[in-house]
């Protein structure tokens, strides 16, 4: 049986992470759309800080474990289908320029995720 793989992708220059920063800094909340994602964003960034990770790239690689996390406390059935070893939850960082992806967290994979700088 194949490894079903569920990727949560995020990238550099994000405007999410970027308005969410903002949005702390000087206590004003984008309206509209953009508001709920800077919501979702916004609890990574104190938690990346508080582990001494304050450029975009650590704060985003945070936001993008923090997502993969977030979806397996939230559906039984991804956890359990970790659990069982019929699924894998990744979370990968994009980098626009070149194209390639970094490996920032993994569940379910036997893999060696090294620790985000």
């Amino acid at each position: 049986m194949a490894l079903v793989t569920v990727v949560v992708l995020g990238h550099d220059s994000c405007g999410a992470v970027a308005a969410a920063c903002s949005a702390l800094e000087n206590g004003q909340t984008p309206g509209g759309f953009v508001r709920d994602v800077v919501e979702r964003v916004t609890p990574s960034v104190p938690a990346a800080r508080a582990a001494g990770r304050d450029s975009a790239e650590e704060i985003l690689a945070e936001h993008i474990e923090h997502t993969v996390d977030l979806l397996l406390e939230r559906s039984r059935v991804l956890a359990d289908a970790v659990a069982d070893g019929r699924l894998a939850v990744v979370g990968l960082s994009y980098r626009l320029a070149d194209g390639s992806a970094q490996l920032v967290a993994a569940r379910g994979l036997d893999a060696v995720v090294p620790a985000a700088s």
